[in-house]
C-alpha cells in the first residue's frame, strides 16, 4: 500500500511540473525622459559687470532639507545665500538652487544640468568651479563629486551623509573640507570622520573642523570662516 502511494505521488508530481509553463524572459529597452524645474539664485560679484573680460569662479551651494519652503527671509535661509542678503561680498559668483520636495533627496543630474547651463551663459571660469553643501545637501555634494569627479576644482561640505564605499570615485587631487558639529543628533560626527579616515588614508588632500558644543548647526560656523572663502579661490583644476 505504501509503495503504491508514493508510486502516485511520484505521477502527480510529474503531471504537475509538466503542466507549468516554462518562463519568458524578455530582453528590450525603453527610453525614459524626466524633466525637474528648477528655482535658483544667481549671485554676481561686484566687479562682474565692470570687467568684461574677465572669468570668474563659481560657487555650488546645496541646502538642507529645512529650505525646501520657497520665500525665505534673510533670517531664515542659511549661509551663504543669507549672508548675500545681509550685503556680504564673495569674490565669486554663486549657484545655490532651491530643492523644493521635502521628502526627495536631490536630483544631482538636474543639478549638474543647471550648473552647465549657469556656466555656459556666464563669464565662469571651468577650471575653478567650487562645491558646498550642508545636511541633506551635504550628502548631494558628496554624490556629485562621486558622479562628477573631473568637474569640480574644490568641495566643502558641512554635516553631510557620505558615500563611503565610493569614497575612491571622487577625484584624487581635489582639495576637500569638511566640517561637522561633535554634538550632531541629525547626522551623527562619526559620518564625517569615517569619510575623512577613509580618504585620508587613500591618500586624499582634506581638512576637517569639528565643532565642540555644536548640534546639527554646524553651517554657521563654517561659512562665518573667512579662511574658506579664501583657500576656495586658490584651488583651480589648473593647479591640480
Amino acid at each position: 500500500m505504501l509503495k503504491n502511494n508514493a508510486f502516485l505521488f511520484l505521477i502527480l508530481l510529474v503531471n504537475s511540473c509538466a503542466s507549468q509553463p516554462s518562463y519568458t524572459l524578455v530582453d528590450e529597452e525603453l527610453e525614459t525622459s524626466v524633466t525637474e524645474t528648477l528655482k535658483y539664485y544667481l549671485y554676481y560679484p561686484p566687479d562682474y559687470q565692470l570687467n568684461s573680460e574677465k572669468e570668474f569662479p563659481i560657487l555650488l551651494f546645496l541646502h538642507g532639507g529645512g529650505e525646501v519652503e520657497g520665500g525665505l527671509d534673510a533670517d531664515e535661509r542659511i549661509p551663504p545665500p543669507s549672508l548675500i542678503l545681509r550685503g556680504k561680498e564673495f569674490p565669486f559668483l554663486i549657484l545655490a538652487p532651491q530643492n523644493s520636495f521635502a521628502k526627495s533627496w536631490w536630483n544631482t543630474r538636474a543639478v549638474k544640468q543647471l550648473l552647465d547651463s549657469v556656466v555656459s551663459n556666464n563669464r565662469v571660469d571651468r577650471h575653478r568651479i567650487y562645491l558646498s553643501g550642508i545636511s541633506r545637501g551635504g550628502g548631494a555634494a558628496w554624490e556629485m563629486a562621486v558622479q562628477y569627479p573631473e568637474t569640480f576644482a574644490a568641495m566643502a561640505v558641512v554635516c553631510g551623509m557620505t558615500p563611503l564605499p565610493y569614497a575612491s570615485w571622487i577625484n584624487k587631487k581635489m582639495p576637500i573640507w569638511v566640517f561637522h558639529g561633535e554634538d550632531d543628533a541629525v547626522i551623527p560626527v562619526e559620518e564625517s570622520e569615517s569619510m575623512v579616515n577613509k580618504l585620508k588614508g587613500l591618500g586624499y588632500d582634506v581638512k576637517f573642523t569639528k565643532y565642540e558644543n555644536v548640534g546639527h548647526d554646524a553651517w554657521t560656523k563654517a561659512y562665518a570662516t573667512e579662511e574658506l572663502y579664501d583657500w576656495f579661490v586658490l584651488q583651480s583644476l589648473d593647479s591640480q
